[in-house]
């Protein structure tokens, strides 16, 4: 009659209970890391409280009384008075309010209801953390939370029946069950555990896990958050670099960041720039220690239309014309990378966007809460700007009218002083006159002469213009630093000249297939106007660039693309975060078809590099075959031979047999491995019914495996090889 299994004791399932909701807790408390809230007090607290009083639950009866009286209160005031700190986020303050009462949960005892409300209070974050990031490792910990959540409600359950039928004085007291050790409650799971009931279930889950993500490949998307308003209840702060007022050292500060800035889809690989400018902003005024854009750039981008899902711009779409998808990610800008003018933008929902047509920008009101994707058509990719046989003929004059010329040619924060050594400079570098191409590489020359580059440079805090000092000097500079200098040299020369702030380059991934840009391409550089072309000429004069742009429509193609591509490990994972951005955007609802072509083909080309990997590993083989074989090779490899034959045999008549005894050794609680393996081979004996003396004397070798003393075991391994063998008769004699 066969045993039955052993089951999980009233204490234990506390225990169990107790250890799935500190996990659930952690899980829950860290999907806040994907959005821009500022809770990192209580993350931190949760962080460090869980995992502590997990390990020792006995510690939250240490908790004085009186935290239990004063926490309501205390929770109350603190959310009344961060609700009023925060007037204008109050998700953001829920948020902290949900962090706080989690803490409290975690380091309190817990009953049925209070493990809900812990159930209850996770969920709330990851519903909003899921309107709020479209991560792909928030996918992943979304399901490791589903699996916590779904074992709490089971243990949950089982600990409600148990204690239903329990008198009141025959409960474990909360001190009882904490004192308990969690070594030998994994021994317990590991003897109570029908593991091929686990592993059905596992797959049951894995199985409802699939089925979803092909449900969520298959129905059509639509905009959670926009029906929510959560993306409106929390602000986002932009990185200082990409931002209206810029100090010198702020995009060197975003450089020194290596994650992912901008990830872009193009549907023409031959219209890849072979050096692709990003441009975001455009900054006109010079003050002490950084740019600002001016009033009247300014408030041309102010003039937001509220809730457009398309902005048309002026460059007439001609055929061939590529078309680009931007994934900007959370925290970079509000302002849209752009490699110059376009025919149409649409977002993938709508937005409050302003365009400045003489400046090729587009700005959002507000950062976005997550990760923003737009489309761009017709869009250009030149050195220059504001020629008028691109324009789509609405009669814009491109040329900077007498009104605005001098906004880009001030110099009324530097002293008499520096403006005549901007003079004396000017004049050294010697430039024919009204020719701005001719004066930039000149002058990006003369600053190359006596200024490396360097992410290390350090402007001295003393009196005078910082900017000026630099020129005056031989210290190494960054990008901010170059372009400055060349603004405030056009500028006394005469040229109109203003900054421009973006990304430069970028890497092609090979496995998404997409152009990766990163905050460490941040970048710098100028933009030159050319009166007599009526254009406005891009100048980079940081040292190992193109002082003036390379010719207009220099598509790199896929030679370029050979040249940037990253076939890296980060590329692989970066590629996983572009396939998810892929799934959940959609323009139309023709994504999901371009989605099946695009996953056919990446499943083709890994299907070809195996294949191909596979031929050559067959005709290395196949060539060392064919190659000669002499005394010296035979010799070693049958050497080889002999040794492995060796070491297969020794296993199979010894080595198994010494692994079952000194296994047996160190079985405890009746998990003994030649034991277990009697009564597996008594068992299928008994169902062959063995009738031959040589039969029965097997079954009593296996009854002393099973039942007798160690000291009187006959060899195990012997013992299984010869049931082994009179099973296989037995069925012949049966057949």
């Amino acid at each position: 009659m066969a045993s039955k299994r052993p089951q999980l004791s009233l204490p234990e399932l506390y225990q169990l209970k107790w250890l799935l909701g500190g996990m659930l807790a952690l899980i829950s408390a860290w999907t806040v890391l994907y959005m821009d809230v500022e809770a990192w007090l209580w993350l931190v607290l949760i962080s460090l409280a869980a995992p502590l009083v997990m390990a020792w639950p006995a510690l939250i009866l240490r908790v004085p009384r009186g935290v239990h009286r004063l926490a309501f209160p205390l929770l109350v005031g603190t959310f009344a008075i961060d609700l009023v700190l925060h007037v204008r986020e109050p998700l953001s303050s829920v948020i902290r309010l949900t962090l706080m009462l989690m803490l409290y949960r975690v380091i309190t005892p817990r009953r049925r209801r209070d493990d809900l409300q812990l159930i209850l209070l996770g969920l709330f974050l990851v519903v909003v953390g899921g309107v709020l990031s479209v991560s792909i490792l928030f996918a992943a910990q979304i399901v490791v939370f589903t699996a916590c959540a779904l074992g709490l409600l089971l243990v949950v359950t089982l600990v409600d029946a148990m204690e239903q039928g329990l008198p009141e004085e025959g409960r474990t007291t909360e001190a009882a069950w904490m004192q308990a050790g969690w070594g030998r409650l994994a021994r317990r799971m590991r003897e109570c555990v029908d593991w091929r009931v686990a592993v059905l279930g596992g797959l049951l889950f894995a199985g409802v896990v699939g089925l979803s993500a092909l449900l969520f490949m298959a129905i059509p998307r639509f905009e959670i958050s926009n029906g929510l308003f959560l993306d409106r209840m929390v602000s986002r702060k932009a990185k200082s670099g990409f931002s209206e007022t810029v100090q010198f050292g702020d995009v060197v500060d975003i450089q020194r960041d290596t994650n992912v800035a901008l990830s872009v889809d193009v549907s023409d690989r031959s219209q890849m720039p072979a050096l692709p400018y990003w441009r975001m902003l455009v900054l006109d005024e010079y003050s002490q220690g950084g740019f600002r854009m001016s009033a009247a750039l300014k408030s041309n981008l102010e003039a937001y239309r509220e809730q457009t899902a398309q902005i048309e711009g002026d460059v007439l779409l001609r055929a061939n014309r590529a078309v680009w998808t931007f994934y900007l990610e959370v925290g970079t800008s509000r302002f849209l990378p752009l490699l110059g003018g376009f025919n149409q933008l649409t977002f993938e929902s709508p937005q409050s966007a302003g365009l400045n047509h003489d400046l090729r920008i587009v700005s959002l009101r507000q950062m976005p809460a997550k990760m923003l994707a737009y489309r761009v058509e017709g869009m250009q990719f030149g050195p220059t700007l504001g020629s008028a046989d691109q324009m789509a003929g609405s009669g814009r004059q491109e040329a900077m009218g007498e009104g605005k010329v001098p906004d880009f040619l001030e110099l009324a924060t530097l002293t008499p002083a520096d403006q005549a050594q901007l003079a004396a400079w000017v004049r050294e570098i010697n430039a024919p006159a009204d020719n701005p191409a001719e004066f930039a590489r000149r002058a990006s020359a003369w600053l190359w002469r006596t200024h490396s580059y360097s992410l290390q440079s350090q402007l001295e805090s003393v009196p005078g213009d910082p900017l000026m000092r630099w020129i005056a000097s031989r210290q190494p500079g960054h990008c901010e630093l170059f372009a400055g200098s060349f603004l405030l040299l056009a500028r006394a020369a005469g040229y109109p000249t203003r900054v421009v702030l973006g990304f430069k380059g970028g890497s092609w991934n090979a496995h998404s297939e997409n152009l990766t840009i990163r905050n460490s391409d941040a970048h710098a550089w100028d933009e030159v106007f050319d009166r007599a072309a009526n254009l406005w000429v891009r100048v980079d004069p940081t040292p190992g660039s193109v002082a003036v742009g390379e010719p207009v429509n220099a598509a790199g193609g896929e030679a370029t693309l050979a040249r940037i591509r990253d076939d890296s490990w980060t590329a692989r994972f970066d590629s996983l975060r572009v396939f998810w951005y892929r799934r959940i955007v959609s323009f139309d609802q023709g994504s999901q078809i371009a989605l099946a072509h695009t996953t056919k083909k990446l499943v083709e080309r890994h299907l070809r590099e195996f294949k191909q990997a596979l031929r050559q590993r067959f005709e290395k083989v196949k060539h060392w075959l064919q190659s000669p074989w002499d005394v010296r090779r035979v010799s070693v490899w049958t050497a080889a031979a002999l040794a492995l034959g060796g070491c297969f045999c020794g296993w199979r008549f010894y080595g198994r047999g010494a692994w079952l005894r000194w296994r047996s050794g160190l079985a405890r609680n009746g998990l003994d491995p030649v034991r277990r393996e009697a009564g597996r081979w008594l068992r299928k004996t008994a169902e062959a019914g063995l009738k031959t003396p040589e039969e029965a004397a097997v079954r009593i070798d296996l009854e002393r495996l099973r039942y007798g003393p160690r000291q009187a075991w006959p060899e195990p391994l012997a013992v299984f090889r010869r049931a082994k063998k009179t099973m296989r008769q037995a069925r012949r004699r049966s057949a």
